[in-house]
């Protein structure tokens, strides 16, 4: 993709302006002269560097799909739950938030939404169980309450393990799970999942609040992240 733009430029006489070329190559903006335009140095296509990304990982999941399992695992829950007075729905951030947004509009229980945060995986998730720690707590006490912890996937099972063991001990009324992905075969430590949207090889996904070192997580759909994107 290229824009060509008249830029007035420092040194030049006033009135005069300068061309520029500037083309998208992978991710980088890159600035052509006006010179090298008239000698047709232009910059090559993209198609021809080797080191050129694609913009947008591979889809794994459409959103079309993702909406039609959002629906069935909220029609599951407004039946686990139909007697209950109200739901506590406590979202996992930062990955589990458009999850959680599209959920809880589907639920027709009566509920109310909380947010907690752990450690993060920055661009790489941590192996070890204790390191994951508290960044944020909930803003209400849930003694008392039935909690759903909503997550956006399960890896390890080991962030999942520890907030389990959190909330469990504030005394809830009951506390269960939901999730949209799990990657059964990078299972550390054992943990029950309640309502489960998919199953994932192992895989690096991104998307739908899934992200890799901050980028790609407001994708409206679920995506496989190849190696050359990472």
């Amino acid at each position: 993709m290229s824009y060509l733009l008249s830029l007035s430029l420092s040194g030049l006489s006033p009135g005069k302006s300068q061309a520029v070329l500037v083309t998208l190559d992978g991710n980088n903006w890159v600035e052509t002269s006006q010179e090298r335009l008239r000698e047709g140095r232009n910059v090559p296509p993209a198609s021809r560097s080797a080191s050129v990304r694609p913009m947008k990982p591979p889809t794994l999941f459409s959103e079309e799909e993702i909406a039609d399992q959002v629906a069935i695992l909220a029609a599951e829950i407004d039946e686990a739950y139909a007697d209950a007075d109200q739901l506590v729905l406590i979202g996992v951030l930062k990955g589990s938030f458009i999850f959680l947004a599209d959920l809880a509009r589907k639920l027709t229980i009566p509920h109310r939404v909380e947010f907690i945060a752990v450690s993060s995986y920055g661009a790489k998730e941590s192996d070890v169980a204790d390191s994951v720690r508290l960044l944020m707590d909930v803003r209400h006490p849930i003694v008392g309450e039935h909690v759903l912890l909503v997550e956006d996937i399960v890896d390890t099972g080991h962030t999942l393990a520890y907030l389990k063991r959190l909330l469990e001990a504030r005394n809830p009324a009951s506390l269960k799970t939901a999730t949209m992905l799990h990657k059964p075969d990078r299972t550390e430590e054992e943990v029950d999942i309640d309502f489960l949207g998919f199953t994932i090889p192992d895989v690096w996904v991104v998307g739908y609040g899934l992200d890799y070192a901050e980028r790609y997580r407001t994708l409206p759909y679920i995506g496989e992240l190849p190696p050359e994107m990472r």
